[in-house]
């Protein structure tokens, strides 16, 4: 088997690194991309966009269901859940053709296959297709992504759980769907099937959901999910499951008020991530990884061999497909000179409940934890005109302040979140003090009108 040499190899089409791809291709680099299943990651196929999709259809679902709040006269509403799946799955093929068209049209090559590293910088493929690939490259990326983690408990994987990419496969409706775990996938998953049609229930480890999140973040959360209702099994420890997802499934817990089994149709599993990192060869290249099992990298995402980099969720990078953006851009500009790192960078994210939770900067509890003197100011999105106006009046805004009057977090349950935290973003990014946002002329009606308010709210020093 012939060894090929390319300047730029790259092991897996995530953002990142199929953003790295188009680019070095552009620049006249010689440039092959390895892909084991998922034509430009997880993001466009299995995860985001796909997720955000079914989210969408089921407030659509909400919606009608409550028609006659607006004075709308509507029939009767049911969920279509092979045609939900046919309207995701259409949006995931006019992604993935868009992929391709940008594969083709830079020159960067597309290899699909499982990839190995078999020696520094050489990467072994074995083609989906049949047959196998030795390439070498100059300089060699890795962007594996990570996957859903399975905990070890008795009978579980033998249940055949659903995580987050089967769930998004379903074409049917599950009477009662159990997800275990209550961070932002399952919370996701979980509201969207209750509006769906089934019923829900939430099992977690921890005393509360959420638990990076302030206690009000998270107690404003659940109480507006269970209002849903979804209901929450908390300081839950699953002793053990059995039966089949799909079929009947039967879970045995063990809570502070006593044991409990909770019987349903279907279980989900939304407890972690783990790092694409095993069997890909990575001691055969000098690639060491940390004691989570992530690839270890530097501020500069170099890793511990001369020459190879790692973006994305395999280097422990924030699970965001934006902060995989934001990695291409580092190790694009310090390919040419530049001085990047990702020491100093600001990661929002959002949860696309509705209302989404957004956040950007510090959480109340990590400024406390770190010492820090800071104000903060809340706000009922209830008071927001906009909200009066399309009766969506459910959440709080939540901004921190610093001694020299910076605003250091923030933090919002509400419709348009997200939009309203790059707004807050930008004045953090741009080094305002508070009080020049809180002086702006903000269009009215907007959501983002309640950052005066907001701001005006802040206690003196």
């Amino acid at each position: 088997m012939s060894l090929e040499q390319v300047d730029i190899l790259i092991l897996g089409s995530g953002q990142g690194g199929k953003l790295l791809a188009w680019h070095m291709a552009r620049s006249g680099k010689r440039t092959a991309v390895i892909e084991r299943r998922w034509i430009g990651g997880s993001c466009p196929n299995i995860a985001c966009m796909p997720s955000k999709n079914e989210v969408w259809a089921a407030r659509v679902a909400y919606l009608a269901h409550h028609a006659g709040q607006f004075g709308i006269v509507a029939g009767p509403v049911e969920t279509d859940m092979a045609a939900v799946r046919q309207r995701k799955a259409d949006m995931v093929n006019r992604e993935i053709e868009l992929h391709l068209q940008n594969f083709r049209t830079t020159g960067a090559e597309l290899i699909m296959g499982s990839g190995r590293f078999v020696a520094p910088r050489t990467i072994e493929v074995h083609l989906n297709d049949g047959g196998a690939r030795v390439l070498r490259g100059t300089n060699v990326f890795l962007n594996t992504g990570s996957h859903a983690a399975v905990p070890d408990i008795p009978g579980l994987k033998e249940a055949r759980p659903l995580t987050h990419l089967e769930a998004l496969e379903l074409d049917y409706l599950p009477s009662h769907i159990i997800v275990l775990g209550g961070g932002y996938v399952g919370l996701e998953m979980a509201q969207a099937y209750r509006r769906f049609g089934s019923r829900v229930t939430v099992i977690d480890s921890g005393p509360r959901i959420m638990t990076r999140e302030d206690p009000d973040v998270a107690d404003e959360i659940q109480r507006i999910l269970s209002a849903g209702s979804i209901r929450f099994v908390l300081s839950a420890d699953v002793i053990g499951v059995r039966g089949r997802s799909g079929e009947a499934v039967c879970v045995s817990l063990r809570t502070p008020f006593g044991e409990e089994t909770i019987e349903a149709s279907d279980i989900l599993v939304a407890t972690g991530r783990v790092p694409n990192t095993d069997d890909i060869g990575l001691e055969h290249a000098g690639i060491q990884l940390d004691e989570r099992g992530y690839i270890r990298v530097n501020e500069r995402l170099e890793t511990t061999a001369p020459n190879v980099w790692a973006l994305g969720e395999c280097a422990g990078s924030p699970q965001f497909t934006h902060a995989s953006v934001d990695d291409f851009r580092i190790i694009r500009d310090n390919l040419v000179g530049g001085n990047r790192s990702t020491s100093d960078r600001l990661v929002p994210y959002c949860m696309f409940t509705d209302p989404p939770l957004a956040h950007v900067g510090l959480s109340e509890s990590e400024a406390h934890a770190q010492g820090l003197a800071v104000r903060v100011a809340r706000f009922p999105i209830s008071n927001v005109l906009r909200a009066e106006a399309t009766d969506e009046t459910l959440g709080f805004m939540k901004a921190l302040v610093g001694p020299d009057d910076r605003i250091l977090g923030f933090t919002m349950i509400g419709s348009e979140a997200g939009e309203v935290m790059a707004a807050v973003q930008t004045a953090m990014l741009a080094g305002l003090p508070y009080q020049r946002l809180r002086d702006a002329v903000i269009a009215h009606l907007t959501m983002a009108e309640g950052l005066g308010p907001l701001l005006g709210n802040m206690p003196p020093r």
